[in-house]
């Protein structure tokens, strides 16, 4: 009986855990989408720009 309800008990975490998980995983993901839909920086990237004169 109590390796029953022991069992039954770490299947519920694991449950509790999955949905965490899960959750935690759309979010990233509906965060991903946001940044991708962010405008481009206005700063440029160090491979486009030139490099001063004195170079």
């Amino acid at each position: 009986m109590e390796q029953e309800q022991t069992l039954e008990a770490l299947s519920h975490q694991v449950y509790l855990q999955h949905q965490e998980i899960r959750t935690a995983l759309l979010e990233i993901e509906r965060l991903n989408e946001k940044l991708k839909s962010l405008s481009p920086s206005a700063v440029g990237s160090q491979a486009d720009e030139t490099p001063p004169p004195h170079y």
